[in-house]
């Protein structure tokens, strides 16, 4: 069962904003347990975000998505992504694990992000600003190359980063295209991140994602949701 928690967080025009933070805990929930950051696609806290949010909380963590889009509620679905700043996405983020942490008991050593598409991009984005996770998940994010706002990119970013990466990549994408990833790799392995990138076959971008008939593959999608729960269990041990 997924609850929804919020919490304050600066608005665009200089007020607040109110964040909602869907949390989903482990069945027979009891003492403190490792928490991953579900950071949403462009399709926002969906069904297919809330799918893996339960998911995870099946398999032994709490697991919170937090809804970045909160500032831009009632505008144009497909600008809710371009109108986030790098610099609140990194607040969000943190405000969202602290809401989590109010609300229940979490191995603070044990936090890791995961997210798909602009949540991939968001999962280096956020790990590589905070060294609190021990772990980062990214499905084919895009847009590493540029930065939202003012500040270094997210690829500029990744100096910061002090947890190991899983990585997943259809062949078959252009953001990040297969040189974007090969660029990026190379910069993990300079920096000494350790990080293992799984790329596809006969997939492109939005492979996991069941909500989209035309991009979802069922055997990649399987076999990359399971290398994510086995580099959880070992980052993580739930």
């Amino acid at each position: 069962m997924i609850e929804t928690l919020t919490t304050t967080v600066p608005s665009k025009t200089g007020g607040d904003s109110t964040m909602s933070v869907y949390l989903a805990r482990p069945k027979g929930f009891a003492g403190p347990r490792p928490a991953v950051l579900v950071l949403h696609h462009k399709g926002g806290v969906d069904d297919f975000t809330r799918d893996r949010v339960t998911r995870l909380a099946e398999a032994g963590y709490l697991a919170a998505a937090p809804d970045f889009f909160h500032r831009t509620a009632g505008g144009d679905p497909d600008g809710h992504g371009k109108a986030m700043l790098d610099t609140q996405i990194i607040a969000d983020a943190v405000a969202a694990l602290e809401t989590v942490k109010a609300a229940t008991p979490v191995r603070e050593e044990a936090c890791a992000t995961l997210g798909h598409c602009m949540g991939g991009r968001m999962s280096f984005l956020i790990a590589s600003a905070h060294p609190v996770f021990a772990a980062a998940v990214v499905y084919y994010g895009g847009y590493m190359f540029g930065s939202r706002g003012e500040g270094p990119t997210p690829f500029d970013r990744l100096s910061g980063l002090r947890c190991p990466v899983a990585g997943f990549f259809g062949n078959d994408d252009t953001n990040p295209s297969p040189d974007d990833v090969e660029r990026i790799d190379a910069e993990l392995t300079r920096l000494g991140v350790r990080h293992t990138f799984h790329r596809y076959d006969g997939a492109a971008h939005a492979f996991q994602n069941f909500l989209n008939p035309v991009s979802h593959r069922e055997a990649q999608a399987r076999d990359a949701w399971g290398k994510t729960l086995s580099f959880l269990a070992a980052e993580l041990k739930p």
